[in-house]
């Protein structure tokens, strides 16, 4: 049975936070809040935690997982970034984007697109999810909450709850946080090229 916490949006309770980030480090599935609707996160060095996550969702292993991270400080230890790509990020990061980036030998194999050697990055403009990846100090793995035959994403966490309550170990009620994916950039070519669009604006991307 999942731990069910309801966390101020706006000024989160660091005991909250703290009791996340204990579980994370565990090998614990959460689901959290993002600025585009709520996600499943665990650590990114978790191997079971993952299986969980492609369980619950069942995602093949062509899926593009998501490294959510505090700011742009990470972006090199995880991410190859030229010059062009880096001042698009910055101009666009926090925000309702995800971008697919080369990945560097510090990202798992499993967390991999098996065939591009990419991952997806992005950092969330929302203050419980900031406030977890601070506490952190690393990133966390990320997909979007839209369970196998649904269209849209959850925007109740009791209803979250009444779904996933056997197979996360914490569900984090923040109230409405948005019920539209992000954005989805890949910059891994010579121009960005649009993959989805979603809750971020296009106009100065492309």
């Amino acid at each position: 049975m999942a731990q069910f916490i309801q966390i101020h949006p706006q000024n989160p309770q660091p005991r909250y936070i703290n009791q996340a980030v204990a579980l994370l480090r565990k090998g614990g599935v959460i689901v959290y809040p993002t600025d585009s609707g709520y996600a499943l996160g665990c650590h990114i060095g978790d191997k079971e935690a993952l299986q969980r996550i492609r369980r619950i969702r069942e995602l093949d292993i062509k899926h593009h997982f998501t490294l959510v991270c505090h700011d742009l400080s990470e972006l090199g230890t995880y991410a190859i970034v030229n010059n062009s790509a880096y001042r698009l990020l910055k101009s666009h990061t926090p925000g309702p984007y995800t971008f697919i980036l080369k990945a560097t030998k510090e990202v798992p194999r499993r967390l991999q697109h098996p065939k591009r050697k990419t991952i997806g990055f992005r950092v969330p403009d929302n203050q419980i999810a900031l406030d977890l990846l601070e506490a952190m100090g690393e990133p966390i793995m990320n997909t979007s909450l839209i369970l196998p035959g649904e269209s849209e994403m959850f925007l109740d966490a009791e209803e979250i709850r009444e779904k996933l309550d056997k197979q996360v170990d914490l569900i984090i009620d923040a109230g409405f946080c948005g019920n539209e994916a992000t954005t989805v950039i890949d910059l891994t070519g010579d121009s960005p090229e649009l993959i989805r669009e979603g809750a971020g604006s296009i106009e100065e991307l492309l």
